[in-house]
């Protein structure tokens, strides 16, 4: 891989908000030095990259990654070659070539391990991660936490886990499955959450909540699995929830209070944060992608 190709600018289309996005390599010092340099940009998660606004974006990125790339070591891929020929990893998850192919099932360890690798790439055409030989010695240093979730991840492992776990399932664990298919939450009569937006729950996460009824609960059980209501079982009542879509999340604008814990235990929903927000987003992109997965098997099977 080219490092140069691994910096790109695109100038935005927005002409009410001119700018231009920036996408490069993860780096925690690099990240330092953009933000130092533009300390206007902001993260963009659709899309993984930086927006800088301003009429001269474009330019002013241009110079910054020019500069950037200057001070590369020249000589570092050369070290890393010669490094791994002296002392190769032997794995069937990485292939050399003109840099390091690392291919292995899914797995959100792995995923998080690349990140923090400087100038690892994820090719979504050819669905693997690409890493320099300058990284060499990082992604040596990362590599039995990535080759032992890789393991975990293979498709017998999983199925001999999920086998294992069907004969191990509590009787709690049923009851909760049983409740999330009925898709429903108790929310104070008194104090009800809006329709058609991202919310915090305390026991389904970031959901939209799309229907709530009139009549107070009167399932004594209830307050069993939803501790906030036990103190005033009467006065909730039962809301109907959905997972919301994507783009329903990063429309949301996060809260920028902290919530207070006797909210949380009280009223049992509240505005979503930053961190719940993206927490969600990065859940939906995991089921989008196994959905997927799954729709390319289908598809091979039936061909």
């Amino acid at each position: 891989m080219e490092i140069a190709a691994a910096f790109q600018v695109t100038s935005s289309d927005d002409e009410d908000r001119p700018g231009a996005y920036a996408a490069f390599p993860y780096d925690r010092e690099l990240v330092r030095r953009f933000r130092s340099a533009f300390p206007r940009a902001r993260w963009r998660e659709e899309g993984q990259r930086w927006f800088v606004p301003g009429t001269t974006a474009v330019q002013r990125l241009d110079a910054w990654m020019a500069q950037e790339l200057d001070t590369l070591d020249r000589h570092a891929d050369a070290k890393g070659r010669d490094a791994y020929a002296f002392d190769p990893l032997e794995s069937p998850y990485l292939t050399p070539g003109k840099d390091l192919r690392v291919r292995t099932p899914y797995s959100r360890t792995v995923v998080e391990a690349l990140r923090a690798i400087p100038w690892a790439r994820w090719d979504p055409e050819e669905r693997v991660w690409h890493v320099p030989f300058r990284s060499y010695e990082a992604l040596k240093a990362r590599w039995p936490e990535i080759e032992e979730a890789a393991r975990r991840n293979e498709p017998d492992a999983r199925r001999r886990r999920r086998e294992e776990g069907r004969g191990h399932v509590s009787e709690e664990a049923a009851r909760w499955q049983a409740e999330r298919r009925r898709r429903r939450y108790p929310v104070p009569g008194d104090d009800l959450p809006p329709l058609g937006f991202p919310l915090a729950t305390a026991a389904w996460g970031v959901v939209v909540v799309e229907d709530i009824g009139s009549e107070p609960i009167r399932e004594p059980e209830a307050a069993e699995l939803y501790p906030h209501m036990r103190s005033d079982p009467a006065r909730f009542v039962w809301a109907r929830w959905r997972m919301p879509s994507l783009q329903e999340v990063y429309r949301t604008r996060p809260s920028r209070e902290e919530v207070e814990p006797e909210l949380r235990s009280a009223r049992g929903w509240w505005w979503a944060s930053r961190d719940e927000l993206r927490e969600r987003a990065r859940r939906l992109r995991e089921m989008e992608r196994a959905q997927r997965a799954r729709d390319r098997a289908k598809a091979s099977l039936e061909a």
